[in-house]
């Protein structure tokens, strides 16, 4: 099992839920720290240059674990369910050049708030609207090796695919085998009844793993379970990423080395 820490550039939004700003400070921290790699939130494909990119993680030895998108909704307000035709073709153009940055490095791209709100719109509608764009996308990704991966958010945030349970049903309807699951377990401690079981039973769609505690500070500083929550995961055999998405609480350098002295523990 391998852990990231989400990282971004240096204008990313307050709200965004990284810890370090700043790509090539925030590799050398997370490289001194421990960490196997980082989680690139991203707004704009261009944000970072391929090859300045790939000399940081040589330098810093440490790898790509996902692409993420959060902000490309926060942000631009771009959104999978959208029904405009401009704008869900610029939706397209964007994440297909995310999936192109993947393929080189990370090989997965993460669908969080990006699937967008419901809003008056039906649940039946909502799914033919994501499964259009999802099915698209995946398709451009699938002979590129990069999967997409769709992450459950809690209902305080969005009111579409709030539970894992949601997530797995709408990963069947799809059918989309680059299509897989990535639960965040700050957002499972509101809205699944057990986190650990609900891992265990959906470990076959899962293909990475965000960690926070139920304060969606570091892990260890609130009241989730994480030892149970990596046995369960060990008793699986869960081998691939686990990264940690917290606030830098009470500041960036402490939550960084709190959360991975924790892990540390189970990994």
């Amino acid at each position: 099992m391998k852990c990231a820490l989400a990282i971004a550039g240096e204008n990313a939004l307050p709200s965004a839920f990284v810890v370090f700003r700043g790509f090539s400070e925030s590799m050398r921290k997370a490289s001194a720290l421990g960490y196997d790699g980082v989680e690139l939130a991203l707004k704009t494909p261009d944000e970072i240059e391929r090859k300045e990119l790939g000399s940081l993680l040589k330098q810093n030895n440490l790898s790509v674990s996902c692409i993420s998108t959060g902000q490309v909704y926060a942000s631009l307000g771009y959104a999978f369910t959208d029904t405009d035709a401009v704008r869900r073709k610029e939706l397209y153009s964007m994440f297909t050049s995310f999936v192109d940055i993947a393929a080189d490095y990370g090989q997965q791209v993460n669908i969080g708030r990006v699937r967008g709100a419901l809003g008056e719109k039906s649940q039946q509608e909502g799914d033919e609207l994501f499964i259009d764009m999802a099915s698209k996308i995946c398709s451009y990704a699938e002979p590129k090796g990069v999967t997409l991966v769709l992450e459950p958010v809690n209902r305080y945030e969005i009111d579409y695919i709030n539970s894992v349970d949601q997530g797995v049903q709408l990963l069947k309807k799809a059918s989309i085998p680059n299509l897989k699951l990535m639960p965040d377990v700050f957002h499972m401690n509101i809205e699944d009844v057990d986190i650990a079981k609900g891992l265990k039973d959906n470990i076959d769609d899962i293909n990475y793993i965000h960690l926070a505690d139920s304060n969606r500070l570091a892990p260890g500083d609130g009241h989730i379970n994480f030892e149970e929550i990596f046995d369960a995961l060990k008793e699986t055999n869960y081998s691939k990423w686990c990264s940690v998405e917290i606030l830098p609480y009470p500041n960036p350098d402490v939550a960084a080395e709190r959360a991975i002295k924790y892990l540390r523990n189970f990994m």
